[in-house]
């Protein structure tokens, strides 16, 4: 009989969210996704969380010695929030990171949304820590992780749901929390967030937006000029 809280969707009021190391020394070992769409996918993941109001826990590890700095695209969302630096390639064994999720859980966010780098290591002993030690539950965004090959990732993603974690992707993340297009207050930034990192669906708001309901363009551009066919 399947678990009732794995029928709960995600929502504004339950979840909270996690980046583990989106670091650059940890991206050039990713080969189980292409990296810049590894990285939209992260930034289009974080503008969901900041526009639905989702609590975000950044962590780093070895940051000075090794692993570079956090995507300058995702802190910039973030601008003011803590980078919590560690040691240790699992993030459960930092008490800082224990911390802020513990902060956010007593509110209710006891659905973790998690991206990280690599998925077979950091990801996975992070789910499973957590998962052992409290009633946190771990949400693996697929396509918002990477692993340092494709077996390496898929097979990481198949331990962890055999443990209890649920996979998701970024996109299926902001359409959850979006639930309902009556919801008003949060639909233009959705709609900004599809238009810059959900490829073709992105490029189909944007010609419905123009093409079917008028709507000016997103920007300004010099004048058009032409048709003037060449004489022949």
């Amino acid at each position: 009989m399947t678990d009732r809280k794995y029928l709960e969707v995600l929502t504004p009021a339950n979840s909270q969210i996690i980046f583990i190391d989106q670091q650059p020394q940890m991206a050039f070992g990713v080969q189980s996704i292409d990296r810049q769409v590894l990285k939209n996918n992260v930034v289009g993941l974080a503008k969901a969380a900041k526009a639905f109001g989702i609590p975000a826990t950044i962590t780093t590890v070895e940051t000075g010695s090794f692993s570079g700095h956090t995507y300058p695209e995702l802190l910039a969302v973030f601008p003011e929030h803590p980078l919590l630096e560690r040691s240790s390639m699992n993030s459960w064994d930092d008490q800082n990171v224990r911390d802020a999720l513990a902060r956010n859980a007593a509110q209710g966010r006891k659905k973790i949304v998690v991206s990280g780098l690599w998925t077979e290591v950091c990801n996975t002993t992070f789910a499973l820590s957590a998962l052992h030690d409290t009633d946190y539950e771990i949400y693996m965004v697929a396509d918002a992780s990477g692993g340092t090959s494709l077996d390496a990732h898929n097979y990481a993603m198949d331990r962890m749901v055999q443990a209890g974690v649920v996979p998701v992707t970024w996109q299926q993340v902001l359409l959850e929390w979006q639930r309902d297009w009556a919801r008003r207050e949060t639909y233009d930034a959705v709609m900004d967030i599809v238009r810059e990192h959900s490829g073709a669906y992105g490029m189909g708001v944007d010609y419905a937006y123009t093409m079917v309901h008028k709507a000016a363009e997103r920007v300004q551009h010099g004048e058009t000029v032409g048709p003037n066919p060449a004489k022949v």
